[in-house]
């Protein structure tokens, strides 16, 4: 199964509160919100059909406590919830025993050997969303194959980058880019490899 890492950020990186502030999952973050203002229907409709194509998604504890309260109660929402509620779900987290979103199975303890056994066990496409320390965690432990990054034009100057100072290199390989009416871009790249360096 290939991962693929779907974030929007910004256009210095910061990938935290996209939707609004909020003080429990970003403490002392005050300029969340930042891609409300800037969305357009197309755009919007491209993250849609992410959602829609993914065979099912992979989730940190906060995001998936986070999408089950705002997606998994709702029917009549522009189809996100519909996408992620009829889908698996895997959340990653050490003290979530028993979930209560439908589909929902959790992945604990030793996770390198979990995902890499999830990814090589059927076809399709296994979609991370949100999740920024998660993604990062996988993107070190070399288990993403694709990553998809939806750029908003804005810099918010301050928060949560996707990516670290430092850290592991990778080669990419751009498969697909489009740019929205309202200046978002969405870029998508093969990860594999190292760069190769002057």
């Amino acid at each position: 199964m290939k991962l693929t890492v779907s974030l929007q950020i910004t256009l210095d990186g910061v990938a935290q509160a996209n939707g609004g502030n909020n003080e429990e999952l970003d403490p002392g973050f005050t300029r969340g919100g930042w891609a409300i203002g800037v969305g357009d229907a197309e755009a919007a409709g491209y993250i849609l059909d992410t959602w829609r194509r993914a065979d099912a998604f992979l989730l940190g504890r906060k995001t998936y406590d986070l999408f089950e309260t705002y997606w998994g109660a709702r029917s009549d929402d522009g189809g996100f919830g519909e996408a992620i509620s009829s889908k698996p779900k895997y959340v990653v987290s050490n003290t979530l025993s028993r979930p209560d979103w439908e589909h929902s199975t959790v992945i604990s303890g030793e996770l390198t050997p979990e995902l890499r056994a999830l990814k090589a066990g059927s076809d399709g496409e296994l979609l991370l969303v949100g999740s920024v320390a998660l993604a990062r965690w996988l993107l070190e432990n070399e288990l993403v194959d694709e990553l998809n990054v939806i750029q908003f034009p804005v810099i918010v100057g301050q928060g949560e980058s996707f990516l670290p100072r430092t850290g592991r290199d990778f080669a990419l390989d751009l498969t697909e880019s489009r740019v929205f009416p309202s200046g978002i871009v969405a870029l998508t790249y093969r990860v594999g490899g190292r760069p190769r360096y002057a």
